[in-house]
């Protein structure tokens, strides 16, 4: 099977969630992935949190069948190396802090200098320039920022955190690897044209993007001046036929019935016709018809009312737990859980999101130890055994000393 970026090289200097998360979609496209990781720590996502000796699970779903080459690029060398490499590849992904990339030499003229269709995206919290470029952030204050937080949670409560971080994926991840793809084809297609093969350079400021994605209530804001308090908009508890009601087990049902076919069809699965004609509802009438919704729910335990809507197209669906996710039998049906095997241990992976013609790439590696590729990388680069022993040595360079799983392929 051939994907659509097959062929070309994505050199990821990332780490952590953001960046990986965005080369991960590009190799599930096809692309092959070198993560460049310095020579100490590397990629700290690998050990975050464990055990000593011990890699994460989250490192694994990140890295999945990656290649890991560990230069200090602090040094000449490791700098000299990292262009080297930028000579063959088609995309650079980096997320240090604005100006780094430029303290080491390696801003985008520099790298354009030995590839003038070099694509660099550099991936930051609030961008390139601004009063706020320098800032540390996490998602949580991209969010926060961005008055995606101020939306999130129940009303007259606080602010609630999601476990899905959504400026780092969203806002960060997919935005990003979106713009490279379009940048590529830009690229392609000034070649058909017979023009040079231009780069790009990208600024993707996860806060701007989270902010540009947060249609409804910057809709709100133009129409009223203000957006609708929290948990009382249309998406986010404001309506009783779209809002989540507990059961007697203590978990909890979705009713997201918006369309007035779908409440018709609810009210006649609860037995409540009486509350077809309730759907506009406002005010204290809307207060009444949520207390008596979540009263009905809570006179059962989900499985029951699982196996009531099971059949039924209305647009309720019980709330999962993740684990019970994995066995949720669409997501079998649709091929999406995977396992991934490690040195340690066999993980329940989530499959590539994306497929064409039908099929998906192929999931077969675990995460990369840090520096695995280095030396096979190196010597596809035409570098002899000793001048990589003497870099070693130096430390301007790390290869790891297990290197029975590596399939690097020649530049």
């Amino acid at each position: 099977m051939t994907l659509p970026l097959n062929g070309l090289t994505v050199l990821d200097l990332s780490r952590l969630l953001p960046g990986p998360v965005c080369t991960l979609h590009l190799q599930d496209m096809g692309a092959r992935v070198i993560k460049i990781e310095d020579t100490a720590a590397g990629d700290y996502s690998r050990t975050l949190g464990m055990p000593q000796g011990v890699i994460s699970p989250v490192f694994h779903l990140l890295n999945r069948g990656k290649e890991s080459v560990s230069l200090d690029l602090n040094t000449r060398d490791g700098r000299e190396l990292l262009l080297q490499l930028v000579r063959r590849a088609d995309v650079v992904v980096e997320s240090f802090r604005p100006g780094v990339m430029k303290k080491l030499g390696l801003s985008y003229d520099c790298l354009k200098a030995v590839n003038p269709g070099i694509i660099m995206c550099s991936l930051s919290g609030y961008g390139q320039d601004g009063p706020w470029a320098d800032k540390a952030g996490h998602d949580m204050n991209y969010c926060a920022v961005s008055g995606v937080l101020d939306q999130c949670g129940e009303a007259g409560g606080q602010p609630a955190l999601t476990n899905f971080q959504i400026a780092d994926l969203a806002g960060g991840a997919l935005s990003a690897a979106l713009a490279i793809v379009a940048a590529l084809s830009g690229r392609l297609m000034a070649q058909l044209r017979g023009e040079e093969a231009a780069g790009c350079y990208l600024d993707i400021s996860m806060t701007d993007c989270t902010f540009a994605n947060h249609l409804i209530p910057l809709a709100a804001v133009n129409l009223a001046g203000r957006a609708f308090p929290r948990g009382q908009d249309m998406l986010t508890g404001g309506r009783p036929n779209y809002s989540v009601y507990a059961t007697s087990d203590q978990r909890y049902m979705a009713v997201a019935a918006l369309e007035k076919k779908f409440w018709d069809r609810t009210c006649t699965v609860l037995q409540k016709p009486q509350w077809q004609s309730l759907y506009t509802v406002t005010g204290s009438a809307a207060e009444q018809l949520r207390q008596d919704i979540g009263e009905l729910f809570l006179s059962r335990p989900q499985h029951e009312w699982r196996e009531l809507f099971a059949e039924e197209d209305c647009c309720v669906t019980a709330v999962l737990s993740p684990e019970e996710a994995f066995t949720h039998p669409q997501l079998l049906a649709r091929e999406m859980v995977r396992e991934l095997k490690t040195a340690g241990m066999t993980l329940q992976c989530p499959a590539p999101a994306f497929s064409f013609n039908g099929e998906k790439a192929v999931i077969n590696r675990a995460g990369p130890l840090q520096g695995e590729h280095t030396r096979p990388v190196l010597l596809a680069l035409g570098i002899s055994e000793q001048q990589i022993q003497q870099w070693q040595e130096q430390g301007v360079v790390l290869h790891s000393r297990i290197n029975k799983v590596s399939t690097a392929t020649s530049l």
